[in-house]
C-alpha cells in the first residue's frame, strides 16, 4: 500500500489555505486562547480533506521463471535409438516441471542446416536466440538435451549472457562404440596422370580395445580400384593417379563394426579436382589443302595443346631432282613419333593422309594397337580415302569404323545430324543444328563409306554418313567424311560451328566425362540432388538413389532434350549420396565434405561438463525410458549447486495487475471526522 494525493482544489490554493490555518492557529497558541487545539485539530482536518489522500492497493501476480530446454535434433541425433530417447527425456521433464507451477518450459529446437559450409551441432547458437527475450532475472536455467558432440560450447558462458544454471541430458549409452574414416590431408587440385598423396586415419570411438589393422576400400568416381590396409588411430597414407580432369570424387570406406553407433562416417570423401597438363596432338597433314589450316588453327588456339604437326610434301617416290633439303625442313621422324613414343600422344589425326610409303606398312598395326589400348585417333577424309593409297587399305582397317566404297560425291549438301546426333553430345546443341534447312553454310563433298559400326551421327549428301564415332578396345576413333570443313572457318553461306564441332570431336575422343553419350551424372546445390542421365536411348528407367542413410529411393526422370533426362532431389541430410542408372553409377556430396557433425558420433558428457560445472549445474545421462532423470530442486538462492539435483533458479519477479484506490477522506469517513473536529470546537466554546 501507498499514500497519495488527489487535491479537490488547486494545489496552490490549498497550500495558501494551509498556511493561514497554520498563522491562525500559531496566534491562537500564543494568546493561549481557550480550544487552541481543537481549532488546530480541525483546521487540520478541513486541509487534509481538500487534500483528498488515497490509499493505493497492488495487485501484484508473481511471474514464472523460464526454463530454456534445448532439444539436439542434428543429424547425429538421428542414428540408432536416439530419437526415441530424445523424445523420452523431454517428455519426462516436461511432465516434472508441470508440476512445479513457478516455472515455464520454452523448447528450443536446435536443427543442423545442411546448407551450411560446415555443418554441426550448433547448441549454444540455439539457446542465446531462443532466450533472446527473457531477461536474466527471470531465466531459471537452461537444460539441453543431446548425445554431448556439441561444437559451439563457449569458454565462459559470460559471452552468452547466460546467468544460470545449465544442465546437460545425454541420451545414449556409456559403452557405444563407433569406427570412423577421417582425411587428414589431401590436394585440392592435381595433375592427371601424377600421383596425389591422400593422408587418412581410422578411428575406434568409445569401447575399442587397442589398435587393430582393417581394410580400406578406395574407389575412385564410384570404380573401386584398391584396398589398403590401415591400422587404427594412426595416419595412413594412400598415393592415387588421377584418372580424368575435372572433379575426381575419392571415397575411403571402411567395414560396418557390430554394434556400431552409425554407418554414416565410415566413408570419407575426398574431392580432387584433375588438372590436365599440355596435351599431347600429333596431327599428320597429307598434301596441302584448303582445309589444313583450319585443324592447325584450332589446336595452336588451345593453350593447353602440345601440337606436334607435319605436313608430306613429298613423297619417296616422286622424283624430281628437287634437294630433299629444299623441300623439307626437318625430316619424318617416323620410327619416334610411331613406335617409341606413341603412347605419349592423347590424339593423333590423319588429316587428307594416304599411305604412299612414308610409314612403313608395320607402323600401321602399331597405331592400331594404340587406339585398342586406349589412345584416339580421328581421320579427317578426302578424296585419298577413296583412293588405291587409301588407309583402310592398310592395318589400320580393322580399328576403323567406316571402310570406303571407292566413291566421292561432288554436290552441295546441308551437314545434318542424324537422329542418334541429336541426342549424342558431340552434337546435340551445336548452333543451327535443331532447324531445317540447319543454320549453317553447305559443304560440297563427301566420301562414300560402307559398313559402318558406332554411331553415325552426322549426314551427308543423300544420307550418306558423315561424321562417325566408335570404341575401339579401350580407345576411340572418329572419321570425318568430307574436308570440306574449312568452309565454315571461311565464313561460306555464313560459315558454321567448326570450332564446336571440331572441339567436341577431340575431347570425346580423349574420353572427356562430360561428352560420354551414356552417362549418369549426380549435383549437389545446396541441399538439392540434381540427377542428369544421358542416353542415345529414347527412353530411360527411374535412378535409383541410395541416401547416407542407407535409405533407397527410386526417383522418375523427366526429358528436358533429346537424349537428356533429369530430376531434382530435396535432401535434409548431408553426406555422400550414390545414384544408379542400370550399370551406371555416379557420386555426389551433400553437404560440406567433411563435417564436424560426423568427426565424433558416440555420446559423451566431456563437451558440457566445464560450462555445467561454471553454472553450478549438473550433466547426467539418461536411459532409453529417462526413468533415472535427475529431480528437479527450486531454489532462490543467487548461487546454484545442488549435487545430483537439476537446481533451477525461482524467480522474485511479480507482474503489476492492477491498482485499488481508497479515498482517506471521502464519504462518510471524511465528513464524520470533519463534524467530529469542528463540534469538539464549539462544545469548548461553548464552556
Amino acid at each position: 500500500m501507498n499514500i497519495a494525493f488527489s487535491p479537490l482544489l488547486p494545489l496552490p490554493l490549498i497550500i495558501v489555505l494551509a498556511l493561514a490555518a497554520t498563522l491562525l492557529v500559531g496566534w491562537s497558541l500564543f494568546k493561549r486562547m481557550r480550544g487552541a487545539f481543537l481549532r488546530a485539530l480541525a483546521l487540520a482536518a478541513l486541509v487534509l480533506a481538500l487534500a483528498n489522500p488515497v490509499a493505493n492497493f497492488e495487485e501484484r501476480e508473481p511471474v514464472t521463471s523460464i526454463v530454456a530446454i534445448v532439444v539436439d535434433r542434428s543429424p547425429s541425433q538421428m542414428s540408432m535409438d536416439r530419437t526415441a530417447r530424445t523424445d523420452a527425456a523431454l517428455q519426462a521433464l516436461t511432465e516434472r516441471l508441470s508440476r512445479y507451477p513457478a516455472f515455464e518450459a520454452r523448447i528450443i529446437k536446435a536443427v543442423t542446416d545442411p546448407d551450411a559450409q560446415s555443418p554441426s551441432t550448433q547448441l549454444f547458437e540455439a539457446l542465446a536466440s531462443g532466450i533472446r527475450d527473457v531477461p536474466s532475472s527471470r531465466l531459471a536455467g537452461a537444460v539441453m538435451i543431446t548425445d554431448g558432440q556439441v561444437h559451439d560450447v563457449p569458454g565462459s558462458l559470460g559471452t552468452l549472457g547466460l546467468d544460470a544454471p545449465l544442465h546437460g541430458l545425454i541420451v545414449g549409452d556409456e559403452n557405444e562404440i563407433d569406427r570412423r574414416v577421417d582425411v587428414v590431408r589431401s590436394p585440392r587440385f592435381g595433375i592427371v596422370g601424377e600421383d596425389q598423396e591422400i593422408v587418412y586415419r581410422v578411428s575406434d570411438d568409445g569401447a575399442a580395445e587397442g589398435p587393430v589393422a582393417v581394410a580400406v576400400t578406395v574407389r575412385v568416381n564410384g570404380e573401386e580400384i584398391a584396398v589398403e590396409t590401415a591400422t587404427t588411430g594412426e595416419d595412413s597414407t594412400f598415393y592415387l593417379d588421377l584418372p580424368r580432369g575435372g572433379e575426381n570424387i575419392v571415397e575411403l570406406s571402411v567395414d560396418v563394426i557390430d554394434d556400431e553407433v552409425t554407418p554414416a562416417n565410415n566413408r570419407a570423401v575426398v574431392l580432387v579436382e584433375g588438372i590436365r597438363e599440355n596435351l599431347r596432338v600429333l596431327l599428320v597433314s597429307g598434301e596441302p589443302h584448303a582445309g589444313e589450316r583450319a585443324w592447325r588453327n584450332l589446336l595452336k588456339s588451345d593453350a593447353a595443346v602440345d601440337l606436334v604437326h607435319f605436313t608430306i610434301l613429298r613423297p619417296p617416290e616422286k622424283q624430281d631432282g628437287t634437294p630433299i633439303s629444299e623441300l623439307s625442313l626437318i625430316a619424318f621422324p617416323t620410327r619416334e613419333l610411331f613406335v617409341e613414343k606413341i603412347d605419349e600422344f592423347d590424339l593423333i589425326i590423319f588429316d587428307r593422309y594416304q599411305n604412299r610409303g612414308v610409314l612403313p606398312v608395320l607402323y600401321y598395326d602399331y597405331i592400331a594397337r594404340y587406339v585398342e589400348d586406349g589412345g584416339a585417333l580421328l581421320v579427317a577424309a578426302g578424296p585419298e580415302l577413296a583412293g588405291v593409297e587409301s588407309i583402310a587399305e592398310t592395318p589400320l582397317a580393322p580399328a576403323l569404323p567406316a571402310l570406303p566404297t571407292g566413291n566421292v560425291t561432288l554436290s552441295g549438301f546441308y551437314p545434318r545430324l542424324s537422329d542418334d546426333g541429336r541426342r549424342h553430345p558431340v552434337t546435340r546443341d551445336l548452333p543451327g543444328g535443331g532447324i531445317e534447312p540447319p543454320g549453317w553454310g553447305r559443304w560440297f563433298r563427301t566420301v562414300s563409306v560402307r559398313d559402318t559400326v558406332g554411331d553415325e551421327i552426322m549426314q551427308g549428301a543423300d544420307g550418306q554418313p558423315l561424321l562417325v564415332l566408335n570404341r575401339y578396345g579401350e580407345g576411340r576413333i572418329a572419321m570425318l567424311l568430307s574436308d570440306h570443313g574449312w568452309l565454315w572457318a571461311r565464313g561460306f553461306e555464313g560459315g558454321g560451328p567448326h570450332v564446336a564441332l571440331y572441339r567436341r570431336i577431340a575431347h570425346w575422343l580423349m574420353q572427356e566425362p562430360s561428352l560420354e553419350e551414356e552417362a549418369v551424372r549426380a549435383t549437389a546445390l545446396g541441399r538439392t540432388l540434381r540427377i542428369e542421365r544421358q542416353t542415345m536411348s529414347e527412353t530411360t528407367d527411374p535412378a535409383t538413389v541410395k541416401l547416407p542413410s542407407g535409405e533407397v529411393r527410386d526417383v522418375e526422370l523427366q526429358p528436358t532434350g533429346e537424349g537428356l533426362f533429369t530430376a531434382e532431389l530435396n535432401l535434409d541430410e548431408p553426406g555422400l549420396v550414390e545414384v544408379t542408372s542400370g550399370e551406371l553409377t555416379a557420386l555426389a556430396h551433400v553437404g560440406a565434405v567433411d563435417a564436424p557433425e560426423f568427426r565424433a558420433t558416440v555420446s559423451t558428457t566431456a563437451a558440457l561438463e566445464p560450462a555445467a560445472a561454471q553454472s553450478g549445474g549438473l550433466v547426467a545421462r539418461v536411459n532409453a525410458t529417462a526413468s533415472n532423470l535427475p529431480q528437479i530442486l527450486p531454489t532462490r538462492a543467487a548461487s546454484v549447486n545442488a549435487g545430483d539435483r537439476m537446481g533451477l533458479r525461482a524467480s522474485n519477479e511479480s507482474v503489476l495487475k492492477g491498482v485499488r484506490a481508497v479515498p482517506l477522506f471521502g464519504g462518510f469517513l471524511g465528513l464524520a471526522l470533519l463534524i467530529l473536529a469542528l463540534g469538539a470546537t464549539w462544545f469548548r466554546e461553548g464552556r
